[in-house]
């Protein structure tokens, strides 16, 4: 489980396919303190460490299955991209944001970045399938990071980002048309399911 905290910026270094896409991903993190097995949310998709180093950086390698890259924007990694990383939640840490799991539902569509204030206000498009699990007010993570809804009209949503979020994570990097991996809230997944049986 995760928090949709981002604690550290990647850099992919390296890709290669195999039947599936393995990766190799520069960090900050002190790669002595994580174990092969353990799991990190890049993106906001929770993959699985299969390797670690300290030449010529700090990396971990990645193991991606072609399930998981036909459901996410990760076939889209290329050299040099920049993604957003989170340790798995231990008992006891904070929880900044909200509970996310790293399980990505779909693919939002960025249809608009634009300053507003201080901030950036970007609004997305959700699949058809998911638009019924986001409400204002409510939570989503959108390529890992937890954020808060501003407003909802049909499967189009807005997000506003303060310049801290822009500054930690690669949503200063944002433009119209990305894709990004969104996971929805889980709490909200639950009470749809529970008003079926009405």
């Amino acid at each position: 489980m995760f928090t949709g905290i981002v604690t550290d910026m990647g850099r992919i270094v390296e890709t290669k396919v195999t039947g599936d896409l393995r990766a190799r991903i520069a960090t900050h993190y002190d790669v002595a303190a994580i174990d092969i097995g353990a799991s990190i949310a890049c993106d906001g998709v929770c993959l699985t460490v299969v390797a670690l180093g300290t030449e010529p950086e700090n990396w971990f390698d990645v193991e991606i299955s072609a399930e998981t890259v036909s459901k996410t924007n990760l076939g889209g990694w290329v050299l040099g991209k920049r993604v957003n990383l989170e340790r798995a939640l231990k008992v006891g840490d904070e929880l900044g944001g909200h509970i996310v799991s790293g399980h990505v539902d779909g693919l939002a569509e960025v249809i608009s970045v634009r300053p507003e204030g201080g901030s950036v206000r970007v609004r997305f498009r959700a699949p058809e399938a998911l638009a019924r699990f986001i409400a204002p007010k409510g939570s989503v993570a959108l390529n890992g990071t937890s954020l808060t809804v501003n407003e909802v009209e049909g499967r189009d949503f807005g997000v506003n980002f303060i310049p801290h979020t822009q500054s930690v994570t690669t949503w200063g990097e944002v433009v119209a048309g990305d894709r990004v991996n969104l996971e929805v809230d889980t709490m909200a997944r639950y009470v749809a399911r529970l008003r079926e049986w009405d």
